[in-house]
This record gives C-alpha cells, structure tokens and sequence, in this order.
C-alpha cells in the first residue's frame, strides 16, 4: 500500500494529538503541515509556538503560518506540495474552495461530534451543556458550507455525568487521531463510501466566549452541573459571591456533583456549608457540590480550606478544629 500524501492543518492541543496518529499511521506521509501564526502571550506578550508547530518542529516537518489563505499565491504554494489528502482538526482559518479543490482525493475535517448535530466551533461544550449522554467523530470532506460535507466514518463516545469538557476533548482527540487513521487505510482499499448528511436534523456548537462562563445558580442543580463542566477548564464556571464584610468575590467554581434537594428555601448562590469533601451551594431547585473554588487572585482551595479559611474570615462560619491551621495559613 502507497501512503497518501497529505497536508495537515491545525493548531491547538486536540490538532496535535490528531497528528501524532497521522505520523503513525501507515497510510499517510506528512508532506507538510499548516498551523496558525504565533500568537503573542503571557505576562511578557513573546510568541509562543502552537502545540502541532512544536510537534511538527520535533519531526522535523516542513511547517506554514499563513495569516490567510485567501491569497492566490497561498493557493499555488499548497498546490505545489501535490496532496492527495488535506487533513484538516481545529485549524482556525477558513478553507476557500480554491484550497478545498486542492487535494487530488479530498479535503477530510476530524469534526468532535456525531454531524449534522453540533455543526459549529464549539461541539464538545455544548454537547455536555445540553446534557447529551454520547458524542463522537465525524471525518468529513469538506466542502463551502460550516461542516456541511458528507460523512466517511463516525464513531460514538460516550459521556459519563461526571465528565467535564476536558475529559471528553482528550478522549476525542485521541478518537479523532485513530478514526483518520482508519479512514485513510478503508480508502487506500476502495472500502469506503460517503454518506450525505440530514441537513433537517443539523444543529450548531456557537463559539464559547469568557463571558458565558458566568453561572446562573437560579437554575436547577442539574442544569447548573451540566453548564460548569461544560465551561470546565475554558472559560471556567464562575458567578460573584457577596462576601461580607470584605464585598463581591469572583468565584471560579470547579465541576462536582449534583446535591440533595433543600430542607428549606434559600437564596440561589448561597454557600450553604460542608458536605463531607464538597462545597455546598443552593441552586433554584436543590444544591450544587464543588471540590473545588478559586478566590479571585488567589489559588484554588478545597471546600475545607475555603470553608474554615476563607469563610471564617469573611462570614462570621464556624470552623472545626482540624482546620484552625489552614485558617491561620490564609
């Protein structure tokens, strides 16, 4: 079997896991990949490579950072490198169709979701927003249309309620890497097909923005634990809580679990104590349990060192003796 030749483009850390499997994969030679330009960062703003620059510089791949890829002369660049496969995950330009006609096989996008549903640049948080029970990958070719092409091989993940947007983009990523793998050896075979999608039934994944991280505790527990760990670790889930006598304290607040209903009323977003190794708080219907919360500005603490930290200070709580020591410590 002759691998393909082929082209990859991506970015961030889900793109290079996907293309550590294509290096691995028999049916594919890596001609050269394209990633975005450094993006300055940090307190210092220096340049800091994307995750597949720095894989492909460890291979010692020809690499490209195209601010666009609009230009015709970006066009006959790509041309010239003769691929027979434009591999494409989380790559974060847009695709002209004089880059998608390219490939003398096809342009295939590794998209994080069972296509039509969750279309869009955020399937993975939105997906465990919604409460969907299973995800998956879709490789798809593309074409004009946002993740409108038809389908070549979909496999399906499940998602545990436990699991955070984190979890599941790891364990996607590395699915990604493995089905693109398959997808190119079924097509070095001629045992592939592609199948349209059901445009009717197509939803959209909306980018996330740092704003929606906020938490609306006036929802029920249920909803409020599917919205942070869908926010978690990007944007975070976080809400302002009225911390007397010191005023408003930004909160980021860490995935946990569902709580028992409330024995009575009590304003959503109330800290209401400790609940064995979580952080209780009232939502609009029962309570929400945090291992974790992060004071602005400050680290992230467990429930008993924000709890007899923390809140001794600030609200007048009791604290057990066994946390006396991490009071005084904060």
């Amino acid at each position: 079997m002759n691998p393909f030749n082929v082209v990859f483009m991506g970015t961030p850390d889900f793109a290079e896991v996907v293309l550590q499997a294509l290096l691995d994969c028999p049916a594919a030679r890596v001609a050269a990949v394209y990633t975005q330009p450094d993006r300055p960062c940090g307190r210092g703003r220096k340049c800091k490579p994307s995750p597949v620059k720095t894989l492909a510089l460890e291979h010692g791949l020809e690499i490209r950072q195209p601010a666009t890829l609009r230009k015709p002369e970006e066009v006959e660049a790509l041309a010239a490198l003769a691929p027979d496969i434009l591999a494409v995950a989380a790559y974060g330009l847009i695709l002209p169709q004089s880059v998608l006609d390219v490939p003398k096989i096809a342009p295939l996008n590794v998209h994080a979701s069972l296509l039509p549903k969750y279309r869009g640049a955020a399937p993975i948080q939105r997906a465990i927003q919604n409460g969907e029970s299973v995800t998956g990958i879709s490789i798809m070719r593309m074409e004009a249309g946002l993740d409108t092409g038809p389908v070549l091989l979909q496999r399906a993940l499940g998602i545990a309620p436990g699991d955070h947007a984190g979890v599941i983009h790891d364990e996607l990523a590395a699915l990604g890497g493995e089905l693109l793998c398959e997808t190119l050896t079924r097509l070095s075979q001629g045992k592939l097909e592609e199948v349209e999608q059901d445009h009717s039934r197509a939803t959209y994944a909306a980018k996330l923005s740092k704003e929606e991280g906020l938490i609306d505790w006036s929802r029920p527990a249920s909803e409020v634990h599917n919205h942070i760990r869908a926010m978690h670790p990007w944007p975070g889930a976080f809400y302002t809580w009225e911390a007397e006598p010191v005023g408003p304290v930004r909160l980021t607040v860490f995935p946990g679990k569902e709580g028992a209903p409330l024995d009575s009323p009590a304003k959503p977003g109330t800290i209401i104590g400790l609940e064995k190794d979580f952080l209780a708080i009232a939502c609009g219907q029962g309570t929400y349990l945090t291992p974790m919360v992060k004071p602005e500005g400050r680290k992230a603490m467990n429930p008993q060192q924000f709890y007899c930290g923390y809140l001794h200070r600030c609200a007048g709580f009791e604290c057990e003796d066994a946390c006396r020591e991490e009071s005084d410590r904060t």
